[in-house]
């Protein structure tokens, strides 16, 4: 027995040490890392982002399955397509994909041959479709076939409700003589095309995030500028490598937003052109009237105004309220009259304008006459004698004075 229970002591001790070793070992190995074993091969100096290009002689075998892909493209567009197809069979065919143009149901599509070998390439394919679709130009639309470049469209028509608002914005992506959308495609080394309710791109992944952020931030009125002179500063910072691992935040701009009410332009019709434009008497008779004509603030007072009388009430004080229906249809009869009776007189005036002769240019205006003149043809004689009696008076008191003296 004794035996028995050294043995199991044994035991229990060696479990101990096991455990205690294993609970060593998992707080060493993450939780996830527990299976992964080493990878000799998997060394730092490889890059994992480089595109691999696959050439005839790496599938040597035709695909089991046929792939497909369709776009249809806009009326306008099939007049281009037709001439430029030639180009774009040949193109295709370099690496083994078939398309075909149907001109009746208004679509393109790509599909896959026996002579196809790159497995990627038929998504090439249908992206250049797609690109073509969106008035992009062949001699653009073709590198889209190359491993470096890839294709992106940005469809912006959804996020603007207002019609006039939305074609503002996206005016600002193109700028003054397509200036911005220049700047643009320099500093992210990629090619825009601003059609319609989409933006299409081309370019590396790199350059088709950055555009991707500056046109939706345009279509929330963000202005591109901000974004080109953020990327016109990290274009110059990556070119110090001291600063390569340094954070960049604080060489960057920082625009606050502010929402500064414009001021509605005042036209004035009366305005003269010119630097020595002086203004009219009119017009500063008018603005001395605004400033006059100002409104004047109004006295609070606490208690409401007072209640506008009613039609019953109106009718009541002019005592219409009481007449008989008999009555009151004899009195709108008669203002009825009244009324057509005054139109009718401002009627005839107005067509008897129309017979009244006008002046002749030989005509001359008769000169004024004197008032002696005018007072004798009328035979009225006595304005006359009193002006000489007046006249006679003043001579005598003189004479007196002068005596006097």
């Amino acid at each position: 027995m004794s035996s028995v229970k050294s043995g199991r002591k044994a035991n229990a001790e060696e479990a101990s040490t096991d455990v205690a070793e294993g609970s060593s070992d998992a707080q060493a190995v993450n939780k996830n890392k527990r299976f992964r074993k080493e990878k000799p091969w998997d060394t730092d100096d490889i890059n994992h982002w480089e595109v691999v290009k696959i050439g005839q002689e790496d599938n040597v075998k035709p695909f089991t399955e046929e792939s497909s892909f369709a776009t249809l493209f806009p009326k306008y567009r099939e007049g281009y397509l037709k001439s430029i197809w030639e180009l774009v069979t040949k193109a295709l065919e370099k690496h083994g994909i078939g398309c075909t143009l149907d001109l009746v149901e208004g679509s393109m599509t790509v599909r896959t041959t026996r002579k196809a070998y790159d497995p990627y390439i038929v998504f090439k394919a249908r992206d250049m479709i797609k690109l073509l679709s969106r008035s992009v130009p062949y001699n653009q639309a073709v590198r889209i076939l190359e491993d470096d470049v890839t294709s992106d469209v940005i469809k912006i028509g959804g996020l603007v409700r207002n019609k006039e608002r939305f074609v503002k914005r996206r005016q600002r992506i193109i700028g003054p003589n397509g200036s911005t959308l220049k700047a643009i495609e320099l500093l992210t080394g990629c090619y825009v095309l601003v059609q319609g309710n989409t933006v299409s791109c081309m370019g590396g992944y790199k350059g088709l995030k950055e555009v991707r952020r500056i046109i939706i931030d345009c279509m929330k009125n963000i202005h591109p500028i901000y974004h080109i002179k953020e990327l016109m500063i990290k274009r110059e910072l990556a070119k110090d490598p001291a600063l390569a691992e340094e954070n960049w935040e604080r060489f960057l701009p920082k625009f606050k937003k502010r929402n500064i009410k414009s001021k509605k332009p005042t036209v004035d019709t009366n305005a003269t052109s010119g630097a020595n434009a002086t203004p009219l008497a009119s017009d500063a008779a008018n603005t001395a009237e605004e400033k006059k004509q100002k409104p004047k603030k109004k006295v609070y007072t606490p208690f409401p105004p007072a209640q506008q009388p009613s039609k019953i009430d109106l009718q009541i004080e002019s005592g219409e309220y009481f007449l008989k229906p008999r009555e009151k249809k004899a009195k709108e009869i008669q203002e009825r009259e009244q009324r057509q009776e005054e139109h009718k007189v401002r009627k005839d005036k107005e067509r008897e304008q129309a017979y009244v002769a006008p002046k002749e240019d030989g005509e001359k205006e008769s000169k004024k006459k004197r008032k002696r003149d005018a007072a004798a043809e009328d035979g009225d004689t006595s304005t006359g004698k009193k002006e000489k009696k007046d006249k006679k008076d003043k001579k005598e008191k003189k004479d007196k004075k002068s005596s006097k003296e």
